[in-house]
C-alpha cells in the first residue's frame, strides 16, 4: 500500500470502539452533517506514524451514531486495532468555498496578529485549533516562539469585529483584540 504525507491530508473524523463481530467500527465524525464523511472516497488512516489508504466497503447512520466496515477489516480484532485512528482525505477532494469562507484545517497553524495602544503589531501566537460553540467558532490560540507571552487565548471567529483578516498565502489572521486580555 502507497503511503500519503500529512501535507495534502484533511482529517474529517476518527475511527471509534469496535461494533459487532464482523470488522465493524464507530465513526466520530467531524463533518457537518456527521453523515457527510460518507460522501468522500479515498479515506486515509493513520496507523501509527505513517498514512494509509482505506475503501470503505459499507457505512450506515445506527442511531444516533455512525458505522462503517473497511475493506479487509472482517473481525472484531481487526477493528479494535483501529481504535482512535485518525480519518483523512486528500485536501482536493473538498468542495470549493466561497469567498471569504475558509475550512478549519486551514486557520490551524496560522500565527495571530493583533495591535496594541501604539499601533505596534504584536503576535499573539498560533491558531491550535478552533471550537464550535452554539453562537461562533472560536479560535484557540497558543503562544509560540517571538509571541508577546506564551498564554492561551480563545478568540471567537466574528469576521469584521473580532477577525478583521485571514490571508492564507501570507499565513496569518489579523485580529481587533486587546493584547492583555
Amino acid at each position: 500500500m502507497s503511503q500519503s504525507s500529512r501535507d495534502d491530508l484533511v482529517v474529517l473524523g476518527q475511527i471509534g470502539a469496535a461494533y459487532g463481530i464482523k470488522g465493524w467500527v464507530k465513526i466520530n465524525s467531524h463533518t457537518e452533517p456527521k453523515t457527510g464523511i460518507f460522501d468522500y472516497d479515498g479515506w486515509f488512516i493513520k496507523s501509527g506514524r505513517d498514512w494509509k489508504p482505506v475503501k470503505v466497503a459499507a457505512s450506515r447512520q445506527h442511531g444516533k451514531g455512525l458505522i462503517a466496515q473497511l475493506e479487509g477489516c472482517d473481525d472484531r480484532n481487526a477493528a479494535e486495532l483501529l481504535k482512535n485512528a485518525e480519518i483523512a482525505i486528500k485536501s482536493d477532494q473538498l468542495p470549493e468555498l466561497d469567498s471569504g469562507e475558509f475550512y478549519w484545517s486551514q486557520l490551524e497553524g496560522l500565527s495571530v496578529v493583533t495591535s496594541d495602544a501604539q499601533g505596534n503589531e504584536v503576535l499573539l501566537g498560533k491558531v491550535s485549533h478552533l471550537l464550535a460553540t452554539g453562537s461562533n467558532d472560536v479560535l484557540v490560540v497558543r503562544g509560540c516562539e517571538g509571541s508577546l507571552d506564551k498564554r492561551e487565548r480563545l478568540l471567537p471567529l466574528v469576521m469584521e469585529h473580532v477577525v478583521k483578516q485571514i490571508d492564507l498565502d501570507a499565513k496569518m489572521i489579523k485580529v481587533d483584540w486587546d493584547p492583555e486580555f
